[in-house]
């Protein structure tokens, strides 16, 4: 009996263990992403997927949720300066994104 407990308590460890792992590859790939797309290109602020304004460091889902419906209401944002104006964005989370997109003219 002790030795069944102490196989299904070992298996438990590694079974957590590799999720552990693999909880540390996303944000890895998240950012090698991201900085793939500040290396190809810029994208469109204004024209960007959610999943897209997601990728960039400092923006998660809702950001990028509440980036697309500050330009639904407001229009196109076409500064750094505008950016601080959507909820949760400061000047610095403004000067980060500004590396990865490019403002509408």
């Amino acid at each position: 009996m002790k030795k069944m407990l102490f196989v299904f308590g070992f298996t438990f460890a590694l079974l957590a263990a590799n999720q552990l792992c693999a909880l540390e590859v996303q944000p890895q790939q998240q950012l090698e992403q991201s900085q793939q797309l500040a290396g190809v290109q810029k994208i469109d602020l204004n024209r960007a997927s959610s999943d897209e304004l997601a990728l960039i460091p400092g923006i998660g889902q809702q950001k990028a949720i509440a980036i697309q419906q500050h330009v639904a209401e407001h229009g196109p944002i076409r500064s750094e300066q505008e950016l601080q104006e959507v909820r949760g964005i400061g000047p610095r989370l403004a000067a980060t994104v500004a590396q990865y997109v490019r403002f509408e003219d």
